[in-house]
């Protein structure tokens, strides 16, 4: 089921696999011509907050969590970046260290792009240097978003709203009639929701109830779309 016309899912994705999509040849040969591609398994760490940055990464396949880590040593998960996005570019135009860690959540191959290429591509591409501002600018609005959800939502509310948002990016091949499986750990879940993981179990619960989803393992399949997005109670 689509979820296009009841509800704005761009203002929750950062779209940065819009970066790369038709770039001129001559950009893409610049920028990919040292490229090296690596496979990370599931919880692979891509780079850690703090780190100084040696070139941006390129998710060919997969999907990866950007977090932070907090005194105690908990994780809040900030993002669930999809096949094609682009990660640890911030820290390079910035010229300051990562702000945040970034680990595969399942098997995943990237690409990594060195430094200098990156840096010397954006110099000479207008088309580049365009899409990069503004999809910064477009992440800073979904941030927004998210905090917005963090102090006014409820658990129950920010579960379902993230649900619809993680179900989208499980769309692979979608074809209508076929069930989109969620692939996440409930540990996971909890860290994007902001909760505790026995809050997320106890409220999936409630939704399988009533009949909203179902849950295979650490799989979740939406039954109904339209009902998380109605309690999600998003304006």
């Amino acid at each position: 089921m689509s979820i296009k016309g009841i509800f704005p899912i761009e203002k929750w994705d950062f779209k940065s696999e819009s970066v790369l999509v038709n770039l001129p040849l001559k950009d893409v040969e610049l920028l990919m011509a040292n490229k090296t591609e690596q496979v990370y398994k599931k919880g692979g760490i891509i780079f850690r907050e703090s780190a100084y940055p040696t070139g941006i990464f390129y998710i060919i396949d997969g999907k990866v969590k950007k977090y932070k880590v907090d005194k105690d040593g908990k994780e809040q998960i900030i993002y669930v970046a999809n096949t094609g996005e682009l990660l640890g570019y911030h820290a390079l135009l910035s010229e300051d260290r990562y702000p945040d860690s970034a680990a595969a959540i399942e098997e995943s191959r990237i690409a990594f792009i060195p430094r200098e290429d990156f840096l010397v591509t954006l110099e000479q591409s207008d088309v580049l240097s365009r899409r990069l501002l503004k999809t910064l600018s477009h992440e800073f609005a979904v941030l927004a978003n998210s905090l917005t959800l963090f102090s006014q939502k409820s658990v129950r509310e920010r579960l379902a709203l993230q649900l619809v948002v993680i179900r989208e990016k499980y769309k692979i091949n979608f074809q209508p009639g076929i069930p989109i499986e969620i692939n996440m750990s409930r540990d996971d879940l909890a860290s994007l929701v902001g909760t505790a993981r026995e809050n997320v179990v106890r409220v999936l619960s409630e939704f399988k109830e009533l009949g909203i989803l179902e849950t295979k393992g650490r799989k979740i399949i939406v039954h109904d779309v339209n009902k998380l997005v109605e309690i999600a109670n998003y304006r």
